[in-house]
């Protein structure tokens, strides 16, 4: 074995230098003859990602092509000094390329899995929005037209408001429930209680706070739906439920001044339509008696209903929908032992003089009040589940509900001005409903579209002259430009 000598002294074999290149030279002048001359040439063989491989730093010369690409691919690589390259890199990228590529069948098939199971979940996710919208709208409608049927024989608001809300008090009970069915948590239902209590805050639900936090909230609640109902003796069903969907716009009013959220010109649009067709609601029956009594009651717990959200947002803010349920009943609790003796008053003045226990139309009361409480149920409860705009079309969904009922039931007959004012007001609910961003968003859509419709129309441009080009050169036709 020839042996020669390192660099820096020592001695080894050839295979121990980074590389050796040996070339064989005549020197005519300095020999004298034609002797053999070995030269070393060191020859960078850095590798960062294969400093193990030194199998590598000998190319096979079978796997060079005839014309040599591989081979000038590797030097331009080593000569610019190309991160992480090594002598083959350029075929080792081919044979990895082509890798993927047989492995792209089976990529294809699982993100045609994936694309099939997002799409089955958006098509579940909108039929249940649709439900969820036709429960609040039938829900709302029945309840209205149950009081109205309940008045004929029992005309008593307060008693039917006190009697529905004392039902909040199951909210909970049906909410733990649920929870004990759909997870395997072992709390007892106190635990629960006590952690949904956190609402009021960090110390739980005590005394003090139960009758600040759940009195203002409950008096608010009892007198939205004791005006409601009040102006249901006044005016229809459709004209109620229709000045009622101007709470939304109070609600961002009230937002507006006192939480101080982001104007949006858009709203503002909105609220002054709902006052408009609020007035035009009044003018339609010429400003008599009763139609001025009902608007204003209808207007009333539309106030305060907004009043309710917009403090509940102020001092509770978000809650999950434990902390809801636990809320509803605490204020159903409320209802029973400090608002109880109100109907007493009421019944001993003969304000609302309901008779004997056995004489009141039951089948009614409860009708009425379980269709409120799924109701509230699915308003306040189902705003933390889903979507809250799907609560709001669904109220709104009510207004042309009750408008079919009292035209087939109650043959009642709207005038023009009805008409006009109860499609005001619900254009005007639909524009509250818009996002903050609808504007932003909006407007690149539509930067988009024209941008897509004049690459198209580009193209077809290009098409034409390209047909109309070949067509006058298959007809011998030359086209001379002006000058």
């Amino acid at each position: 074995m020839v042996s020669a000598e390192h660099p820096n002294g020592e001695r080894g074999t050839p295979e121990s230098f980074p590389s050796v290149r040996t070339m064989i030279s005549t020197k005519g002048a300095e020999s004298g003859g034609d002797q053999p001359c070995f030269r070393l040439e060191p020859l960078n063989t850095h590798l960062p990602d294969k400093a193990g491989d030194s199998q590598l730093l000998f190319r096979d010369p079978s796997k060079v092509t005839d014309n040599g690409v591989q081979d000038i691919e590797d030097r331009i690589l080593r000569i610019t000094g190309y991160y992480g390259y090594y002598p083959g890199y350029s075929s080792h990228r081919r044979e990895e390329g082509s890798d993927s590529h047989a492995d792209t069948p089976g990529s294809e098939a699982s993100e045609e899995g994936t694309s099939y199971q997002t799409c089955v979940n958006a098509v579940l996710k909108v039929l249940g929005g649709l439900l969820l919208v036709l429960c609040v709208s039938f829900s709302w409608v029945g309840t209205t037209q149950l009081v109205q049927l309940t008045f004929k024989s029992f005309s008593c608001p307060f008693f039917v408001s006190w009697f529905s809300t004392n039902w909040n008090i199951l909210l909970f009970p049906l909410y733990y429930g649920g929870h004990v069915v759909t997870t395997r948590d072992k709390q007892t239902s106190i635990q629960r209680f006590r952690e949904c209590s956190r609402l009021f805050g960090e110390d739980g639900m005590t005394l003090k706070l139960f009758l600040k936090r759940t009195a203002p909230f409950s008096i608010l609640w009892t007198l939205t739906n004791y005006l409601y109902l009040l102006a249901l003796r006044k005016l229809t069903a459709t004209d109620v439920s229709a000045l009622y969907c101007c709470h939304k716009a109070f609600v961002f009013l009230l937002s507006w001044i006192v939480l101080k959220d982001r104007f949006m010109g858009v709203r503002i649009v909105a609220a002054i339509m709902a006052i408009t067709g609020i007035v035009m609601m009044a003018y339609a029956d010429g400003f008599h008696g009763d139609s001025i009594i009902g608007v204003a009651l209808a207007v009333g717990s539309a106030s305060t209903s907004a009043l309710y959200k917009v403090l509940f947002k102020m001092f509770l803010g978000s809650a999950n929908l434990g902390e809801v349920a636990h809320f509803l009943s605490t204020m159903g609790i409320f209802n029973l032992i400090f608002i109880s003796f109100i109907p007493l008053i009421l019944y001993f003045t003969k304000v609302e003089h309901w008779g004997s226990l056995s004489s009141l139309p039951w089948g009614y009361l409860c009708g009425l009040a379980g269709l409120w409480l799924v109701f509230n149920i699915l308003v306040n409860l189902g705003v933390v589940l889903t979507y809250p705009i799907l609560i709001s079309i669904g109220t709104l969904l009510s207004v042309p509900g009750n408008a079919v009922v009292d035209v087939l039931k109650h043959e009642v007959i709207f005038s023009v001005v009805h008409l006009a004012a109860t499609c005001i007001i619900c254009l005007g609910f639909l524009l509250l409903l818009l996002p903050e961003e609808w504007d932003s968003v909006t407007l690149r859509f539509l930067a988009t579209f024209a941008d897509k419709k004049s690459e198209e129309h580009s193209e077809e441009l290009t098409d034409s002259s390209i047909h109309t080009h070949s067509r006058s050169r298959a007809n011998g036709a030359v086209s001379i430009p002006m000058a």
